[in-house]
C-alpha cells in the first residue's frame, strides 16, 4: 500500500468515555488514516462495539470527541453519517423486500439519483454473488446471504469510512472470500475500513495496522511487524500477540472465548 494514500485521517476518537454500570470505554483515543484497513481487536466486553456504535452514532457517548474525515460527528451527525456505513454482526434488513427492492428502498434514503442507483445496486449484487438471487424474499434467505445483502445496502451510497463489526459471521469460505475481495477493491480505492472480528488470522492477513483494546482502553496499535517488535519474540502470529499484550489486561477466561478453533471460528 503506498504511504501517500495514509497521510490524512478518516476517523480521530479523542478522549471517549462511555460507562454503563461500570467504564465500558475509557478515555479512548484513536487515529486511524484515510484509505486503511483497521483491525480492532480485544477480548468479550473489552468495548469495541461500543466505540463504533458512538462513532456512527447510535449510541451517545458521555465525554470525548469524534471526528470523521474532518466532520465533528457530534456537532453535525447527519452529514457524517452521509460518508459512513455501520454494518452490525447480525443483518437488519426487510424480510418481504428482495435484495433489489432492498437496495433501492436503501438508495431512496439517501437521495441517489435512479439510474445510477439502478447501477450500483446491480454492481454490488454481482459482487456478493447475490445477483441470481435479486428477485427473491430476503426472508427465505440464510444469515449469511442476509449478511451479504446487508453489506451491499451498506455500501450503495459509496461511504468513504466503513465500520464492519464482525462482518465474516455466518459466512461460508465462499462466502466470506467474496466480501473479503470487495473490502480489498475499497480500499484500493481509498475508502477507510474498520473490522472487529474475532477470527484473528482474518486480521492478520488483511489489516494495515491493528489496535487491541481492553476494558475500554487502547494497549496496543501498530502494524503486525511493529506488534511482533513490542513482544517478546519475533515471528509471532497475531494470535501469539494477542495473547501475550492482553494478558495483563483481563482474565484468562475471555480471552480464550475470542480466540478461533481449529476451523477458524469464533470459540
Amino acid at each position: 500500500m503506498e504511504q501517500s494514500r495514509l497521510t490524512a485521517s478518516a476517523l480521530e476518537i479523542n478522549d471517549l468515555r462511555k460507562s454503563f454500570s461500570s467504564p465500558a470505554v475509557d478515555d479512548l483515543s484513536l487515529t486511524i488514516r484515510t484509505g486503511e484497513f483497521y483491525a480492532l481487536l480485544g477480548p468479550n466486553g473489552a468495548g469495541k462495539t461500543t466505540t463504533l456504535r458512538m462513532v456512527a452514532g447510535l449510541l451517545r457517548a458521555d465525554a470525548g470527541s469524534v471526528s470523521i474525515c474532518g466532520i465533528d460527528a457530534f456537532a453535525d451527525p447527519i452529514e457524517a453519517k452521509r460518508i459512513l456505513a455501520w454494518v452490525p454482526d447480525e443483518p437488519m434488513i426487510y424480510d418481504k423486500l428482495t435484495p433489489l427492492e432492498y437496495l433501492e428502498f436503501v438508495s431512496g434514503l439517501w437521495s441517489m439519483e435512479p439510474d445510477h442507483a439502478r447501477f450500483k445496486a446491480d454492481s454490488l449484487l454481482e459482487q456478493f454473488g447475490l445477483a441470481d438471487h435479486a428477485d427473491e424474499r430476503c426472508g427465505g434467505f440464510s444469515k449469511g446471504m442476509r449478511q451479504k445483502v446487508a453489506l451491499a445496502g451498506a455500501l450503495i451510497h459509496e461511504p468513504r469510512l466503513i465500520i464492519l463489526d464482525e462482518p465474516l459471521t455466518g459466512l461460508d469460505a465462499g462466502s466470506a472470500r467474496q466480501v473479503k475481495n470487495v473490502l480489498e477493491d475499497l480500499v484500493a480505492e481509498g475508502v477507510t475500513v474498520i473490522m472487529t472480528t474475532h477470527i484473528l488470522e482474518v486480521a492478520e492477513r488483511m489489516a494495515d495496522r491493528i489496535g487491541i483494546i481492553a476494558k475500554g482502553r487502547l494497549i496496543a496499535e501498530g502494524t503486525l511487524e511493529e506488534l511482533r517488535e513490542r513482544a517478546s519474540a519475533g515471528g509471532m502470529t497475531l494470535e501469539d500477540i494477542f495473547l501475550e499484550v492482553v494478558a495483563g489486561e483481563t482474565e484468562a477466561a475471555p480471552l480464550e472465548a475470542t480466540l478461533p478453533n481449529a476451523s477458524g471460528a469464533a470459540a
